[in-house]
């Protein structure tokens, strides 16, 4: 069983997966779902003495997940779902339910009872359907779980503190994980391995089969009428969100429900300030108000280099860090909390803490790392957000805050900002070339460019975009057209053999004629200016171009109305005369210059790709 016989029925819907899991994303990615990801504000606390078996448990919190999301995303993303999934995994061993471990103890306490014996992992899935029906949302429930028996062999106590000192079993029910090193605890699985990692890929495809081609959907299809009989699942204890009792089909793991529009369950929290859920959103407020700084947190540690100390010289405590970078050691020992505390380092000693790296730092924010994100980190910190600070005073007036910022009286954004000083252009090099790094690939691969034999990256900066482009299509010679002064410093980002794979042409692509090509690239370009100026660039592409020859633009989209889009339209605010744009508003620019049959693909990595064509 497989997933593409549906895909063509969840074309332009949004789908959205209620996790962050990274296994969960990677299992549907694989199978070629598109979805965006909203993870769950819904507190996984369900009272367990409640469930009469430990598979209703993990249902249970699986719908409270989806249902979370999908009443939240209308008010807080303005935009409506037509599906959301929201799993639970849980593993079960004589009568106990375990699910993520608090601590390094907590993980003992677990794996010590898995040991030697067979246990279940129970996944929970819902698939929440969202209908508008008479101006009010409606929600249509297939909910099942999936359970798979794994065998661990006889755990001596080396072996089980070796494997907890990992690190990995912090984040994961059960406090292993199948796919990585806790595979080796396992002596055999009987069942469906995918759901022990955490996601039944193989059940949840049988039932969007079921859904979208037997039985239909509320999406434009009529749902045949199902016999019904009341039926309560155990729900949450009093202090939690409790749905009220549903009309339920039950088919052995499976069942289907319809839920009362949102408004029908949140009123009975109005007239009580002390409920679960007021606290909750207390929780939520304190998270945003706070959240700055956790990005003063990343920021900092980012430029004293404590990630890379950290690489170089792992299991350090604070008082060694403090001596290597010159700080103090009360302030050190402050940050470094944070970054545990933010998950992104890890302590590998209870008495005496001494600090490592964690997979998501060594990824992103060491300064060696393929992905590095340092240079973009530093143009956050240094620029973005001094800017941010005059966030009202961009809001008041409608205008970009440089000059507050930076004391600028410049009217040119690219000579106030970018072109002042060889350090501040250096440094915005840096943090596009970062950018371009982690987000190149994505963009050009995104669509099949095999029968453009010549492309021009428009304002390329250090030709890393271009230089994915000519790695994803070997046929292709790329060319970067930008400043002199960007292309004067381009050679300290890319080592001399590329020059066979891309080349740089010095100029201003609003004054000097644009290098002929087939395909032009426009990457993080068009949000920096007025529509006057993007109607200009276009139009100047539009008269180098050919009948049959494309533009792609890199860009986030606002159609994916997610918090990182709608900040970072705030951040176009106080930055440029620019804005962000939805994928209809770059669709009708390049209209009105002769193109068409535009494509979007969201690539789900910073930017988002359009490809439109010369007709």
């Amino acid at each position: 069983m497989v997933l593409n016989p549906v895909i063509s029925k969840l074309a332009g819907k949004l789908v959205v997966l209620a996790s962050a899991s990274p296994r969960r994303l990677d299992i549907l990615r694989n199978a070629g779902l598109r979805f965006e990801v909203v993870p769950s504000w819904f507190k996984e606390t369900l009272d367990k003495q409640l469930f009469k078996a430990p598979q209703q448990y993990a249902v249970e919190t699986a719908k409270q997940k989806a249902l979370e999301v999908a009443r939240r995303m209308p008010c807080n993303h303005l935009k409506t779902p037509d599906i959301v999934i929201g799993a639970d995994t849980i593993v079960t061993v004589d009568g106990m339910i375990l699910e993520k471990p608090r601590d390094k103890q907590d993980a003992y306490r677990m794996l010590s009872s898995l040991s030697g014996k067979e246990h279940s992992v129970f996944t929970g899935v819902a698939i929440v359907l969202c209908c508008q029906k008479s101006n009010e949302e409606d929600y249509q429930i297939v909910d099942f779980y999936e359970e798979t028996k794994v065998k661990f062999a006889d755990l001596s106590e080396d072996m089980l503190w070796e494997y907890i000192d990992s690190g990995e079993p912090m984040d994961k029910a059960g406090g292993y994980g199948i796919q990585a090193l806790g595979g080796m605890l396992v002596e055999y699985v009987h069942g469906d391995f995918l759901n022990v990692v955490g996601f039944p890929l193989n059940h949840f495809c049988k039932q969007l089969d079921h859904i979208y081609n037997q039985r239909g959907s509320c999406h434009g299809d009529t749902v045949p009428v199902l016999p019904v009989a009341n039926h309560s699942l155990p729900t949450a204890s009093s202090t939690h969100v409790v749905v009220p009792e549903h009309q339920v089909v039950n088919n052995s793991s499976e069942h289907s429900e319809k839920i009362p529009p949102a408004t029908a369950t949140r009123g009975q929290f109005n007239e009580c300030e002390d409920s679960e859920e007021a606290k909750e959103d207390l929780q939520k407020i304190i998270q945003l108000m706070d959240g700055f700084k956790a990005s003063k947190a990343l920021f900092t540690a980012s430029k004293l280099g404590v990630f890379d100390l950290l690489q170089r010289r792992p299991a350090m405590d604070a008082v060694q860090v403090a001596q290597e970078l010159q700080t103090s050691v009360k302030g050190t020992e402050h940050l470094l909390e944070a970054c545990l505390s933010l998950k992104l380092l890890k302590s590998t000693n209870c008495k005496t803490p001494s600090y490592e790296n964690t997979e998501l730092s060594k990824r992103f924010l060491l300064s060696d790392a393929p992905s590095s994100l340092l240079g973009h980190l530093a143009h956050c910190n240094d620029t973005v957000w001094p800017l941010f600070s005059h966030l009202e005073s961009a809001v008041k007036e409608g205008v970009r805050q440089h000059h507050r910022a930076f004391c600028s009286k410049s009217d040119d954004l690219f000579q106030d900002s970018i072109y002042r000083s060889q350090e501040v252009r250096l440094r915005f090099m840096k943090a596009m070339h970062s950018i371009a790094q982690v987000t190149g690939k994505a963009v050009a691969t995104a669509f099949d460019l095999s029968a453009f034999k010549s492309a021009c990256d428009l304002g390329g900066c250090t030709g890393a975009m271009a230089l994915e482009f000519a790695k994803a299509h070997p046929g292709m010679s790329v060319t970067v057209f930008d400043l002199p002064t960007v292309v004067e410093m381009s050679p300290r980002f890319l080592p001399p053999c590329t020059k066979e794979k891309v080349t740089f042409v010095a100029g201003d692509f609003f004054k000097d004629a644009l290098p002929k090509a087939d395909l032009y690239i426009l990457s993080r370009i068009l949000h920096d200016w007025s529509d006057d100026k993007v109607n200009l660039l276009l139009s100047k592409i539009a008269d180098a171009c050919t009948p049959g020859c494309a533009v792609v633009i890199a860009e986030t989209m606002l159609d994916e109305w997610s918090t990182y889009s709608t900040l970072q339209s705030l951040n176009m605010l106080v930055q440029t005369e620019g804005r962000e744009r939805t994928q209809g508003d770059y669709a009708a620019l390049l209209n009105k210059h002769g193109f068409g049959n535009t494509r979007v693909v969201h690539t789900r990595n910073f930017l988002d790709a359009l490809l439109a064509i010369k007709m």
